[in-house]
């Protein structure tokens, strides 16, 4: 019984706050033309030319939104792109936030491009470690492949770990210092506030929920190679 108890709480963990996350996003995701004259693709055009960035596209994506800063591009998922609903707006103005952050230099937002970079390439060296283990053991002598093992995992899951948790303050001051105070100069109605601070909520909830999910998957790595 304990033991069921115990999956069901770490089932809650796990997929709850993503659970919720959807369920927010999809209450506010209702068509509303009455409200928002124009889409949420219209929006982040505008803001970011209100802000000189002119430079900065804005292109529709399967891939989930996000503010790419390698190609300086704005892109939403079409419901975003072509919505004109509060979910849609609201989102739009976060993915700007990124943008803003790009250009000022946001401390936090250049470590966490920097350390995404090294991610990439900590995953593959880590990958090719945990292959590679015994052939390692055998090259170097070394006593045994747990320690080779051990060191893959880390790269693999450890830095994925640390760019989760570095990821989240950026994604707050994204949705809180950056998009709100946009939102609430003259785009959204003061009763549409508090929706729109249960999305921006919801948007850095995701990354709480990948940063749970990538701790479990370290543990579970960790508790595998000490056996």
């Amino acid at each position: 019984m304990q033991y069921l108890l115990l999956i069901f709480l770490l089932f809650a963990l796990l997929y709850g706050p993503q659970y919720w996350v959807q369920q927010v996003l999809n209450k506010y995701n209702r068509q509303d033309e009455d409200n928002f004259p124009g889409t949420g693709s219209e929006l982040a055009r505008h803001l970011l030319d209100r802000f000189n960035l002119q430079h900065v596209k804005v292109e529709i994506t399967e891939q989930g939104d996000h503010y790419d800063p390698g190609e300086e591009v704005v892109r939403l998922t079409k419901d975003k792109f072509d919505g004109k609903t509060l979910t849609a707006i609201t989102v739009a103005a976060h993915e700007c936030g990124h943008a803003l952050q790009h250009a000022t230099g946001h401390s936090l937002f250049k470590w966490r491009t920097r350390l995404a970079h090294t991610t990439i390439f900590a995953e593959r060296l880590g990958s090719f470690l945990l292959f590679a283990a015994p052939l390692l053991v055998l090259a170097t002598r070394a006593p045994s492949p747990g320690f080779v093992s051990a060191i893959g995992a880390f790269l693999m899951i450890g830095f994925g770990v640390a760019l989760q948790l570095l990821t989240l303050p950026v994604e707050i001051d994204a949705s809180f210092k950056k998009a709100l105070p946009l939102l609430k100069s003259g785009y959204l109605s003061e009763s549409q506030y508090p929706a729109a601070k249960k999305i921006l909520r919801a948007a850095a909830w995701t990354y709480v929920a990948a940063s749970l999910s990538s701790l479990f998957n370290f543990w579970r790595w960790m508790a595998v190679l000490r056996r």
